[in-house]
Parts: C-alpha cells; sequence; structure tokens
C-alpha cells in the first residue's frame, strides 16, 4: 500500500512539474502597441501603426501618426510586426498527446457515422502539444474528432485557457464527413498489383450515405418520435447553425459529395483537402463552397501532377476567385506550428504576402463562421494577436515578443523553448 501512495505521490509531483503554463489573468489595464507594421489579416497592413485594445477588445486600429491620446501600458514595437492570431481548422489538437500511446489518444471513436460525438469535452487545455503552437503564433483551433465515415462534431478553441470550458471560442460549429474514395490504392499484402484502381465499393458506399442523410432529414421532420442521437446531431446541419465539413480530394469525389450533401438537405458546405479542386472551381462557385486546401510540404499524388502542385494549389484556387483556408489536417498535430510557414511558402508562387496571411486569419476566421471576433485587426474584435521581431510567414524571422489572447498577455514558454535556450547557450559557450 505505501509503495502505491509513494508511486502516485512521486506521479504527482512529476505531473505538476511538467504542467502546462498557467493561463494568463484577464486583461485590466488597457495596452498601447506603436510603431509596428500592422499586417490586418485582411490584406491591409498599416506601417507605423498604433493598436490600442481594452477588456479584451480592440479599440483603435491606425496609424501612429494620428493625435490620439495613448492608453495604458505603451510598448514600443518600431521594426517589429504585429499580426492578428493564426487559426488551424480540421486538427485533433487536444485530443491526443502521443498517439503511439493508445490512453492519451481520444481523437476517434467506434462506430461509422457518430456525428453526436462531441469533440470538445475530450480536449486537455494543458496539453503539451497545445502549448507548443503558441510560439509561432498559432492561438486557435478547430479541434476535430478523426475516423469513421461520419467522425462527430467540432468546436473551436484558444490556446490559454484552465480547461476545455474556458477554451471555447465556439461550440459544436460543425460535423466532419470523410468522403469515400473512387480510387484505392492496390494491397501487396492482398496479392494486388501496386498503384491506382477503382473502388469497387465505391457505389455502395454512397448508397450509405445518402440513407442516412435521408433517414436523418425525415427524423428532423417528425414530430413524435424515438430519439436518435445520431439523427438528432444532424439538426444543425439542416438548419444552417452547423457547417459540414467534408473530406474530399478527388475532382469525382469532391462533385459527388457536395451534390449528396445538398440533396441531403446540408444548407453550409466546406470542402476540406480539395486536391483536384482547381479542375472544378467554377462548380464550386455555383455552389458557393469555401475550401480549406491542403498544407503545401508534400507529394504530388498522380505521376501526371505538375511537380510543384501542391505548392501552387492554394494559388489556383485563389485565383479563381475561391474563398480559400489553408490547413494541415492530414499530419501530425505537431506540425501544426508550421502553419504560417505553410502560407509562406505560397508566397514564393507567386502570391501577394498579406493574401497569404489570409489564408490563416482572415479567410480560416471566415470559413469557420468566427470572423465578427478573430482573423482580422479591427476595431470591436478579441484582441488576439501576436508581436514578431520579423515576418511571422519565415521561419527564419518569426520570432514572438508578446502575444494576447481576449488581451491577455499569454505567456510564451514551451518545453521546446526551454530546450531551445538550454542547448543555445551550450553550443554558444563553445565559441
Amino acid at each position: 500500500m505505501k509503495k502505491i501512495l509513494y508511486t502516485l505521490l512521486i506521479f504527482s509531483f512529476i505531473s505538476v512539474g511538467f504542467a502546462q503554463q498557467t493561463p494568463a489573468k484577464k486583461q485590466t489595464e488597457a495596452i498601447t502597441i506603436e510603431g509596428a507594421t500592422a499586417h490586418l489579416g485582411n490584406g491591409k497592413i498599416i506601417e507605423n501603426s498604433l493598436i490600442m485594445f481594452e477588456n479584451g477588445k480592440l479599440t483603435f486600429v491606425g496609424s501612429a501618426n494620428m493625435r490620439i491620446a495613448r492608453k495604458g501600458t505603451v510598448i514600443n514595437a518600431k521594426d517589429k510586426h504585429i499580426y492578428p492570431g493564426f487559426i488551424a481548422p480540421a486538427k485533433s489538437l487536444g485530443l491526443v498527446e502521443v498517439n503511439a500511446v493508445r490512453a492519451s489518444d481520444d481523437q476517434d471513436e467506434i462506430g461509422e457515422m457518430i456525428p453526436h460525438i462531441r469533440s470538445i469535452i475530450a480536449y486537455n487545455a494543458e496539453s503539451k502539444v497545445v502549448e507548443s503552437m503558441r510560439p509561432n503564433g498559432v492561438l486557435l483551433a478547430q479541434v476535430t474528432p478523426k475516423g469513421g465515415r461520419i467522425s462527430g462534431t467540432s468546436s473551436i478553441v484558444q490556446f490559454d485557457a484552465w480547461n476545455w470550458e474556458d477554451a471555447i471560442v465556439k461550440e459544436d460549429d460543425g460535423i466532419h464527413m470523410h468522403w469515400p474514395n473512387y480510387f484505392r490504392q492496390g494491397r501487396r499484402r492482398a496479392g494486388e498489383e501496386p498503384g491506382y484502381r477503382p473502388n469497387e465499393k465505391y457505389s455502395e458506399e454512397l448508397d450509405k450515405i445518402s440513407v442516412f442523410f435521408e433517414n436523418a432529414l425525415a427524423y428532423s421532420k417528425a414530430t413524435a418520435k424515438e430519439l436518435n442521437p445520431a439523427f438528432k446531431a444532424m439538426n444543425g446541419v439542416f438548419e444552417g447553425s452547423q457547417k459540414f465539413y467534408i473530406y474530399a480530394n478527388g475532382e469525382k469525389e469532391i462533385i459527388d459529395a457536395i451534390t449528396i450533401a445538398k440533396e441531403g438537405g446540408a444548407k453550409k458546405i466546406v470542402l476540406v483537402g480539395g486536391y483536384q479542386a482547381y479542375k472544378i472551381t467554377n462548380f464550386l462557385k455555383e455552389n458557393d463552397i469555401p475550401v480549406l486546401i491542403n498544407f503545401t510540404h508534400t507529394l504530388p499524388e498522380f505521376e501526371d501532377d505538375d511537380y510543384n502542385l501542391p505548392y501552387k494549389n492554394p494559388k489556383l484556387l485563389v485565383d479563381a476567385g475561391l474563398i480559400v483556408g489553408l490547413q494541415n489536417a492530414s499530419v501530425s498535430n505537431f506540425q501544426t506550428r508550421n502553419l504560417p510557414f505553410y502560407a509562406g511558402q505560397i508566397v514564393g508562387q507567386g502570391l501577394d504576402k498579406e493574401v497569404a496571411l489570409q489564408l490563416i486569419t482572415g479567410n480560416n476566421a471566415k470559413i469557420l463562421g468566427i470572423d465578427s471576433d478573430y482573423g482580422t485587426l479591427e476595431v470591436g474584435k478579441s484582441a488576439t494577436l501576436f508581436i514578431s521581431k520579423g515576418d511571422a510567414l519565415d521561419m527564419r524571422t518569426n520570432l514572438l515578443s508578446k502575444a494576447y489572447i481576449d488581451g491577455r498577455d499569454i505567456s510564451l514558454e514551451t518545453h521546446q523553448t526551454k530546450l531551445w535556450k538550454r542547448y543555445m547557450n551550450k553550443y554558444e559557450g563553445t565559441k
């Protein structure tokens, strides 16, 4: 018995020692940031800017040349840059800590059609992975379940909270569906030839989806009914209060997914992935479909694709006039900290830098439905922003000196920054 108590005691000390930084206190004094280049997140910039906020809200966004009284603590940010907090969509951040440790993995549940699974109640606000996002300016995310055909319901959180209740920015914002692939890879273990081949069960899988939509829509219109959590969870999609996020990449899959979802009663649809969306931009515009395009650092999927298609894909969609956001749903959570650098990569493909910034700020906020408070630096919106010593889309110069979430001065210390400082001191001392 004593051994068990000692073990628990030691474990508790370890847990405290490795706990996340204590969340910042509520803003009590006005803050003025003067002299920085302000990147507003809507395609515009203000050189020599003046930014002021109180009680977590922006009260002034303009030029420092204006004759206006500075309030509260004044921060001289000359030669620095100010950005709205970056927003990461479609990630299971806070739902899984170590993929190989089952006890730390809450991103998937049993079942195929489970829209009633709410990711937010499993969100761990003290995740070490979540904490590591902040030094690169990623301050908000859409916490999204994975697995199954319909994975469940997402919520949007900010990254400085005691628990999931404190973290919520928008609760149960949408439902996520992973569309079946029309082509699939040949499996060597099954004695199949390598390469792509038609998915023989594609039509069967589409029929199951159509039947689910029909039953869920009928359930929403019925008066006397037995409780069905899965069907009930779809009500928001039919009413338009929740968005329906469809993960699809192929041209045929995208068309099938949007057509069936619309016929099934979905009001607001968002395409996630969209690898071949550039081929059907007119179809997407006609159906008013925004795209959360996949990140740039990946290889072409097909032999006849342009070698740089993943890099220029976002620009192709922007040039076509679509509302485009950037996400990296298909890779590990820790890589989300690189979101600004994926946006910076698109600048190398010819996209204007401020437009590339929009893909992870204003556009992502609009697509997720939080643009009334987040995504851009505008009077009345949340003071969720950061100051960088250089260009935040360039990994060589992205170096935050201050960050605020809803006006709270948050810590930028993480396990990674501590290791960085430790080994920087080691190697600088050998020079």
